[in-house]
């Protein structure tokens, strides 16, 4: 009885240990103050694109803005991804609004031009496939 089983727990420890997530290198320039925190979103999602809360998927995370000049995020999984960034310099856990304008700072994944509202998916997506590395200016309006 002992020998049926054996090859079975041989085939298991045999088995490949699953690959890991790859991960995104971010480095953040431009922060006008180290208060509060960075909201961060890493979502494959272009309707929940930038804002993850409608994406169960996305990698949401808060830094310290202290923290913020380099971190990292692990990805599901290799895909296209687009990441947005909110400096929180309030640590209210959302963006501060004056008329439409933000009264606090964003970013994006390759830092497309902002014109009149957030950019599209497809100007700030950019490939995963193993580690990468993302560097975001952060623009304030007011």
């Amino acid at each position: 009885m002992a020998l049926a089983i054996l090859p079975l727990l041989t085939a298991a420890a045999s088995a490949p240990p699953p690959a890991p997530s790859p991960t995104v290198d971010v480095s953040v320039t431009g922060l006008r103050s180290t208060k509060g925190q960075l909201l961060v979103c890493l979502t494959a999602n272009p309707k929940a694109f930038p804002d993850c809360s409608k994406d169960k998927a996305s990698v949401r995370l808060a830094v310290k803005a202290t923290n913020a000049g380099h971190f990292s995020i692990a990805a599901p999984a290799d895909g296209t991804y687009a990441v947005a960034v909110v400096h929180d310099e309030n640590s209210n856990n959302k963006m501060d609004m004056a008329l439409f304008m933000p009264k606090e700072g964003f970013g994006f994944s390759r830092n497309p031009a902002i014109g009149m509202g957030a950019p599209k998916f497809k100007s700030a997506s950019f490939a995963i496939t193993g580690d990468t590395r993302q560097a975001i200016k952060m623009k304030y309006m007011l």
